[in-house]
C-alpha cells in the first residue's frame, strides 16, 4: 500500500513527542515542500495549542493521518490487556497488509505507540472526523481492531472497552458495532447464506422505505469510485468491492422474500 510509504518522512517526528509527532513531522514535511513551512511554524508554534491531527488533515494528507491512527490504535489495543503478544502483531499485519519494505519502520511506529503514555481517544476522534464521509471504511477499521482483540484469545473486558471507546470516537451506530463484532441479528444465519438484515444493519420488522434508503445509503459509503475520489487508502477501496457485492446480494434476497 502506498500510504505507508509516505508515513516514513514523518519519522523523525519521534523527537517532537512520540507517534503524535510523527504526525507532525508528516504534516511538516510537506509544508516545506508546499513552501508553507514558515506560516505554519507561525500560526501552530507549541504554545497556542495546536493539535498535531489537525496539521495532517490540514494539508490534505488524509493517507498518513489514516496511516498512523490505525497504527497508534492498533498497538495501544494490543497492549491495554497486557504485554503484547506475537499473535496480535501478526493479526496487525494481516488486517492491515503491511508490505514487506514498510515492515521495520512501522514497526518502530507501533513499538513507540506501544509504550507511549499518550491516550488513544485522540486518534481515534481524529480519524472519525477525518473519514466522517466514509462510514464504511471506519467500520472496516473497528472490525480489524476486533480481530487483533480476537488475536491471542478471548476479547477481554479492558479490549471490550478500548473497542466500544474507540466505536463512539469513529462515530459509528449500533449496527455498525454488531456488524464489526461479529454479531448483528440474533437469528443465526446459515453458513451459505448470511443473514440479509443484519449485513444492512436494519432490523426484520424495519419498513420497505427503511430497508431501501438503508441499502441506497450503504451503497454510497461503500461504492470503491466514490472512495477513490475521496483518498480513500486503496486497501479498502478493494475490500469495498467485496462489502459492496455483499450488500447488494442482501437488498436482493429481501425483496425476494418481501415480493418488492
Amino acid at each position: 500500500m502506498g500510504y505507508w510509504g509516505k508515513i516514513i518522512g514523518g519519522m523523525a517526528g519521534f523527537a517532537m513527542g512520540g507517534p503524535m509527532g510523527a504526525v507532525v513531522g508528516a504534516a511538516l514535511g510537506h509544508a516545506a515542500d508546499a513552501g508553507a513551512a514558515g506560516d505554519f511554524g507561525m500560526r501552530f508554534a507549541p504554545q497556542t495549542g495546536w493539535n498535531p491531527a489537525r496539521l495532517a488533515a490540514m494539508f490534505n494528507r488524509r493517507d498518513q493521518l489514516f496511516a498512523i491512527c490505525v497504527v497508534v490504535l492498533s498497538a495501544k489495543l494490543a497492549k491495554c490487556d497486557g504485554p503484547v503478544r506475537r499473535e496480535e502483531i501478526d493479526a496487525f499485519k494481516r488486517q492491515f497488509r503491511i508490505p514487506p519494505e514498510s515492515v521495520r519502520d512501522i514497526g518502530r511506529l507501533f513499538d513507540q505507540a506501544r509504550d507511549s503514555a499518550e491516550g488513544y481517544e485522540p486518534y481515534a476522534l481524529k480519524l472519525g472526523d477525518a473519514f466522517a464521509d466514509n462510514r464504511g471504511m471506519l467500520e472496516d477499521v473497528l472490525a480489524a481492531l476486533f480481530a487483533i482483540a480476537r488475536a491471542d484469545g478471548a476479547v477481554g473486558r479492558s479490549e471490550l472497552d478500548f473497542l466500544s471507546r474507540t466505536h463512539r470516537a469513529l462515530g459509528l451506530d449500533q449496527a455498525a458495532w454488531d456488524r464489526a463484532r461479529g454479531g448483528g441479528s440474533r437469528q443465526a444465519p446459515t453458513p451459505e447464506e448470511p443473514d440479509a438484515y443484519a449485513i444492512l444493519g436494519v432490523p426484520r420488522s424495519a419498513s420497505a422505505e427503511i430497508i431501501r434508503a438503508t441499502w441506497k445509503r450503504l451503497m454510497r459509503e461503500n461504492h470503491p469510485d466514490s472512495l477513490a475520489a475521496r483518498g480513500v487508502p486503496a486497501e479498502f477501496i478493494a475490500r469495498a468491492n467485496e462489502k459492496v457485492a455483499r450488500i447488494n446480494a442482501a437488498w436482493d434476497r429481501i425483496k425476494r422474500e418481501r415480493g418488492f
